[in-house]
């Protein structure tokens, strides 16, 4: 971990960044764009780092960086809530995308909290393995603009996101942030960055302590590898590993019926462990990894959207990017309300010291791999479940072990 002091550069004009098809400035919002550059460190296990999530690792190798941040803001400071959000981006699309943004906007804007979006790692600013092959980064999409950021890689990726957390603390942090009055500091990642947040929660925060709360959104069972190798990359089925035992900080993760039977990855079943005084666990009956919203609807959803708009958005649908899926993709709205309700209840808990409240797990049977107990109507037993999630329908599965067609 390294104490260095970050040079912020403001960059004018319009960020690169998908946060919405409508002006935030008309939901009283101001975007802005800092470039942060610092000397990170990268880290080296001390132990075996094992399934349990107790790791112990120590600062190794040190590399000088500039990434940028994305930095929302209510116009109003008289409507801030006192808490930041440090969203680590998304990268699986060879893109930087601001997945939980998507999912949990409106409980955002609606009770004004800072939000911050972190170019954490190399895909999104330099380029290379992603999930479709696609370079879409930063430096590619417009070269003259982001020509002064330089990401030494993955390994650096955990004390990057650090020093951000850190530096939203300090007085040149709150400055970018209008010198609103900072009280809480909030990770969240989703997917991809929740495998680097389950990385950063068992082996770098107990050295940073950089932030007040975790929200770890759709993680499956395995956790991002420390030394910067590209989850791409991976040759053999990696373990499950549980978050450590002993949190520092209180730590909400929600997980879908796809993260916890497992997709293209392991799923978060095998990582699975009770809630204890600082983690909290949401297991969505009947929501899937990405859904209707996260793909179509939310980009449009101001709140104020023409009410066919949202409709024809929600309209189910198997094509995805071009290409016929085998499935329709799941349609029904309860993921991205209980994101809402996680990111609530998380900062009430980090704010009062009141936890979260606890949910059943999904109840599952094992075959071939683990699968959920399904009720008569085909729909996943136990788990969160929502009150429109009632009808025996295929898009409104996380799970389908069988062709679903589209309505």
């Amino acid at each position: 971990m390294t104490n260095s002091t970050a040079l912020v550069t403001a960059a004018p004009g319009k960020p690169l960044l998908l946060l919405s098809a409508y002006d935030l400035a008309n939901v009283g919002y101001r975007v802005e764009e800092f470039f942060v550059s610092a000397t990170a460190s990268s880290y080296t296990p001390v132990t075996e780092l094992g399934p349990d999530g107790r790791w112990d690792v120590t600062p190794s190798g040190s590399a000088d960086f500039t990434t940028r941040i994305v930095v929302l803001t209510p116009t109003d400071p008289a409507r801030f809530n006192g808490t930041v959000l440090v969203e680590w981006l998304n990268v699986s699309g060879g893109i930087d995308a601001p997945a939980v943004w998507m999912m949990a906007h409106r409980e955002i804007i609606r009770s004004g909290y800072a939000y911050v979006g972190v170019s954490a790692q190399r895909v999104g600013v330099e380029g290379g393995d992603s999930l479709l092959g696609a370079d879409m980064s930063l430096k590619t999409q417009d070269p003259q603009r982001y020509a002064p950021l330089h990401h030494p890689g993955d390994a650096f990726c955990y004390d990057i996101f650090s020093q951000i957390g850190s530096l939203l603390k300090s007085d040149e942090g709150r400055a970018l942030l209008g010198d609103l009055p900072v009280r809480r500091v909030i990770a969240l990642g989703e997917s991809q960055s929740a495998m680097f947040l389950t990385t950063y929660i068992n082996a770098v925060d107990p050295l940073a302590r950089s932030y007040d709360g975790f929200l770890v959104h759709s993680r499956f069972g395995s956790a991002a590898p420390l030394d910067g190798t590209s989850i791409f990359a991976e040759t053999e089925e990696p373990q499950g590993v549980a978050f450590r035992p002993e949190l520092r900080v209180p730590l909400l993760t929600v997980v879908t019926e796809t993260d916890v039977f497992g997709g293209a990855r392991q799923g978060y079943y095998f990582a699975r462990q009770p809630d204890s005084n600082y983690l909290r666990v949401w297991e969505i009956a009947g929501a899937a990894h990405a859904d209707n919203y996260t793909i179509q609807v939310a980009f449009i959803d101001s709140a104020s959207a023409p009410l066919a708009d949202i409709a024809a958005a929600y309209t189910p649908t198997n094509m995805l990017m071009g290409q016929q899926l085998a499935h329709c993709i799941n349609f029904g709205p309860q993921h991205h309300y209980v994101v809402q309700a996680a990111l609530a209840a998380l900062n009430t808990w980090v704010a009062s010291g009141e936890p979260a409240p606890s949910a059943e797990p999904l109840k599952a049977r094992e075959t071939e791999g683990p699968q959920p107990v399904l009720d008569g109507n085909g729909l996943a037993r136990g788990g969160l479940r929502t009150p429109g999630w009632t009808c025996r329908s295929p898009g409104r599965r996380g799970w389908v072990a069988r062709k679903a067609s589209c309505p």
